[in-house]
């Protein structure tokens, strides 16, 4: 559940200025705020089936953004060769990484 709770808060991160402005604030309330599916129905006059419902409906939103875009993917990969260059010594190491860090955007969108 941790890790489910990670990744939709990493995709809301990277998507959210493509969401309504509905959806944005009930997956702050829900994510961000640690509101109960109660507290968020009662504060917008909706049922909390309705608030499930969109949140839901939200995650799988946020999924198709990231099976099409790869933001998050990509970005992962950065940090992971990031973090690597950091301990390197070897320059012949160091550039090796940086013709992966622009290999990384190679083959998305095609």
């Amino acid at each position: 559940m941790i890790e489910k709770t990670l990744r939709i808060n990493h995709l809301f991160d990277f998507y959210q200025v493509l969401l309504t402005s509905k959806q944005r604030a009930y997956m702050q309330d829900y994510y961000e705020h640690d509101y109960s599916l109660a507290e968020i129905a009662e504060d917008n006059s909706v049922s909390r089936q309705a608030i499930f419902d969109n949140i839901k409906r939200t995650e799988l939103v946020l999924e198709d953004y990231e099976n099409k875009l790869h933001l998050f993917e990509k970005f992962q990969q950065r940090q992971s060769l990031f973090e690597q260059m950091k301990h390197e010594k070897d320059v012949a190491k160091i550039h090796q990484y940086l013709l992966a860090l622009e290999k990384i955007d190679e083959g998305f969108g095609d």
